[in-house]
């Protein structure tokens, strides 16, 4: 028998903890076959390859997504998985790549997208993938997955996603040695006027109270979101995405000047620094705190930093947890049809979201899982997800189109670069208004 293989399409090797991105040439298109789990065996299946399109590339991700592969690789040993992820935090460089590739009719096996509007906009309007709720009835995924999760893969009856893990969004990583050297407590929650009042004194200290990485473009629009939430409550924050609650109001306005506050603290080199450097910098003492999806947290696993790094709900947000849900999705006419429909059994299993969510920093999607051994980040984060409000995101492309998320980038960017408070609102507004518009 064959030994396991995975394969980056563009090294003879694959290290484990980081992957190469690249986007794979593809094979000939075979037609869609349907395979019913019952009959996926290793005997069953003639095709040798699976390309699986993905964003994780950094340590964590890339363990994670490796713990996916070798759920897979335990059914099928004889496949060889062709990781064709691409790098950039968010899918920032991913989806550009796969749209290409899509719009051209080249597909992989399957690819990683968000939940909600980004699967709705990107994928399934334009037809590029197909149902997979003929799997979700014989895997019995309705009983394993939240309602609320279900709602956001379900178009017209159907589902369109298996989600495989879930983030928060709204979380604070600060270093506990740089809070415990300037006399800092953070305690189980903080304010906004209790965390700026740590922030001036971080500033006096020499220190960036705010570790920032805006060369991943989410991650200043995913630091306002959080404000938002923060000064507008889950109720209010959701109105933004159904246009009930208004851009030009005066809790948006005292949002955006939070934001401003905050941005007086970022570390001076964030243009040229990723979410995960940024990260660094929190590790190595160097920022206080960052403010990130909890893959960062995975990012700290596999940095061996778990003592060094402690965790908050972002100032003001406690009570709310900001839902970032990964899942993979099945390609119209996939070059591997039946390897494709295998992954996405294995994927969606309980044992290979236990295995994955660790590594990544995420709690699994499925809610019948046992949690009992994970660690105490994880515990925390699956407490608020089963206790908490749960919001989407517009940084990372559930609450809102494309169009409108891409019009929000635009103007934080631009406020970022020294823009003013009342032109960024002023362009929220408008994007806001351009978006019901266009609905």
């Amino acid at each position: 028998m064959k030994s396991r293989r995975t394969r980056n399409p563009m090294a003879h090797s694959l290290n484990r903890r980081t992957f190469a991105g690249t986007s794979a040439a593809l094979a000939a298109s075979l037609p869609l076959m349907r395979v019913g789990a019952q009959d996926a065996t290793p005997e069953a299946n003639a095709e040798e390859e699976l390309e699986i399109f993905s964003w994780w590339t950094t340590a964590g991700e890339a363990d994670g997504l490796q713990q996916l592969f070798d759920a897979f690789s335990a059914s099928y040993p004889d496949v060889e998985i062709v990781n064709a992820a691409v790098a950039g935090g968010a899918g920032s460089n991913a989806q550009v790549a796969l749209q290409t590739r899509l719009s051209g009719g080249q597909p992989p096996d399957s690819w990683q997208s968000h939940t909600a509007q980004e699967l709705y906009s990107l994928y399934v309007d334009p037809g590029y993938c197909e149902p997979v709720t003929a799997l979700w009835e014989s895997e019995g995924w309705m009983d394993a997955y939240p309602q609320a999760l279900i709602d956001q893969v379900t178009r017209d009856g159907d589902q369109w996603l298996v989600p495989v893990g879930v983030h928060r969004g709204n979380v604070m990583f600060y270093n506990r040695q740089v809070f415990e050297d300037n006399g800092l407590d953070v305690g189980d929650e903080l304010t906004v006027e209790q965390f700026l009042e740590m922030a001036n004194t971080l500033d006096e200290a020499g220190i960036a109270a705010v570790g920032l990485g805006s060369q991943d473009t989410f991650s200043t629009p995913q630091l306002f979101e959080n404000i938002l939430l923060a000064h507008l409550g889950p109720e209010a924050y959701m109105g933004l995405w159904d246009f009930s609650t208004d851009w030009g109001s005066a809790e948006v306005t005292e949002a955006i000047d939070v934001l401003g506050q905050m941005l007086q603290y970022v570390n001076d080199d964030h243009p040229s620094l990723t979410w995960d450097a940024a990260m660094d910098q929190v590790i190595e003492g160097n920022a206080a705190t960052t403010v990130m999806g909890d893959w960062a947290w995975g990012h700290v696993v596999a940095n061996g930093a778990e003592d060094q790094i402690g965790y908050v709900a972002h100032p003001g947000s406690g009570g709310s947890f900001v839902a970032v849900t990964d899942g993979f999705t099945m390609p119209v006419d996939p070059p591997h049809p039946v390897n494709a429909e295998n992954w996405l059994i294995a994927a969606g299993s309980a044992d290979a979201q236990t295995a994955f969510a660790p590594f990544k920093g995420a709690i699994p999607a499925r809610t019948d899982v046992d949690t009992s051994e994970f660690n105490e980040y994880m515990q925390w984060a699956a407490a608020s997800f089963g206790e908490d409000a749960i919001v989407t995101s517009v940084g990372h492309g559930a609450a809102t189109t494309p169009q409108h998320r891409q019009s929000i980038f635009d103007a934080t960017i631009s406020y970022l670069g020294g823009g003013d408070a009342a032109i960024y609102q002023e362009d929220l507004v408008f994007a806001a208004e351009d978006a019901q518009a266009n609905m």
